[in-house]
């Protein structure tokens, strides 16, 4: 229930004339910034109490009481607490100083509880499916744009992690994103782990030998040394590999972690790693060409590599097959694309406050199809119009992101209804 007061609060939807518990007049000049980690709720908010101005921060229960409940009269954090809101005042409460807390009662319409429970406690997926449709398009829209950037800036959150841990080296944190999404869901996270375990700067060493290049991968998969094949490829990469492990004293992986259950052959983790092996070994410097690359059709060009000669005729080490080329497909170039290159665009773009790059990340999402996946497919059955990857990707923030947790209150399409 506290999420309605915060949403109360957030877009004033209070009763006029909110006094204080003492009968003081309260004017809300501003309501403040939504706090999302410790700490009060809101952040610099602004109101004035009688004749006094006050500025600092507003703490938000259902009852006075809650406020002791949650140890805030013993913690600094809640010293610049300007205002408690509740929904009834029961107790005084102070802040850590022994400060008395000015308090006030917010009541708000019957019909924002009764959309909250029907939304909250709906047996659908997406709660508001059945009105969906009558949403004015230009909500609807802006909504889809806001959550885009959502969406953009939460992979960005990754990104810069991974950034603190390479000393802001971007081909680095390149190489591990885009191996993460080599990965393709599935095995994305054992991907991420492949290249965390296998340093860019040992692949570079080798220079033009694709096959060392693919001997390093296989190898920190840990398959070289669980298969039992005995072709000639096989084995000259377990040869290679047995000498650069040593050389570099790498640690390999446990192959299990690699699925391929219930795969299409051509996406099998092998062959995906034998392409990831071809697009390092023709293209160095990968994450300076992206940013150096003004058009969507540019990347798709360096990113369109086939797997070396043995994949041709092959979909595993143990798995032979009639010859057919390996490119990485339009479709997975697109996920690449989407996953890869536009949210380190976009963070890149911020990071050195250029507008031209954080605009090129959004036009590459505009400029290709919308993704084809179980959310994508349930909003197009409630006529949710997917134009685009930026309109796919905004559908699974909001999907992920509120849908789910039942944050409708916070969603606009929850907003409007």
């Amino acid at each position: 229930m506290e999420d309605i007061l915060h949403y109360v609060w957030k877009f004033r939807l209070f009763q006029k004339g909110l006094t204080t518990n003492s009968g003081q007049p309260i004017e809300v000049i501003d309501v403040g910034l939504p706090n999302t980690d410790e700490g009060p709720d809101f952040f610099n908010a602004k109101v004035k109490i009688g004749d006094k101005m006050w500025a600092g921060n507003i703490e938000i229960h259902r009852t006075s009481d809650e406020w002791v409940k949650h140890k805030h009269h013993t913690s600094k954090n809640y010293n610049s607490v300007i205002l408690h809101v509740v929904e009834k005042a029961n107790c005084e409460v102070f802040n850590e100083l022994g400060q008395p807390i000015i308090q006030c009662e917010i009541t708000y319409p019957e019909q924002i509880k009764e959309n909250y429970e029907f939304l909250i406690h709906s047996n659908t997926d997406i709660p508001c499916c059945n009105h969906i449709p009558s949403i004015n398009s230009f909500h609807l829209n802006s909504w889809m744009n806001a959550l885009l950037i959502e969406r953009l800036e939460r992979k960005a959150n990754h990104i810069q992690e991974l950034l603190e841990r390479y000393n802001n080296s971007w081909e680095d944190v390149f190489y591990v994103i885009l191996s993460r999404n080599f990965g393709f869901g599935l095995n994305s996270d054992s991907f991420e782990r492949l290249a965390l375990s296998l340093p860019l700067k040992y692949i570079q060493k080798q220079g033009d030998n694709l096959i060392q290049i693919e001997a390093l991968l296989f190898g920190q998969t840990g398959i070289l040394d669980n298969l039992k094949v005995k072709d000639d490829y096989f084995l000259l990469l377990k040869k290679e590999y047995e000498f650069l492990k040593n050389k570099y004293d790498l640690k390999p992986l446990e192959s299990y972690i690699f699925k391929s259950l219930r795969m299409r052959p051509t996406a099998f983790p092998q062959i995906r790693i034998a392409q990831l092996a071809a697009l390092l070994h023709s293209s160095h410097g990968l994450f300076s060409k992206i940013t150096a690359s003004e058009d969507v059709e540019r990347i798709r060009l360096i990113f369109h590599v086939n797997a070396s000669e043995y994949w041709q005729t092959h979909f595993a080490f143990d798995a032979t097959s009639e010859r057919k080329s390996k490119y990485i497909g339009d479709s997975s170039l697109d996920i690449i694309i989407i996953n890869t290159v536009a949210p380190i665009l976009f963070l890149y773009g911020k990071s050195i406050d250029s507008e031209v790059h954080c605009e090129r990340a959004l036009r590459f999402l505009e400029l290709l199809k919308p993704e084809k996946n179980s959310i994508t497919k349930r909003f197009e059955k409630l006529k949710m119009p997917l134009r685009n990857a930026a309109d796919s990707q905004a559908i699974i923030q909001l999907k992920r992101e509120y849908c789910e947790p039942r944050k409708c209150l916070f969603c606009r399409i929850g907003h409007q209804l």
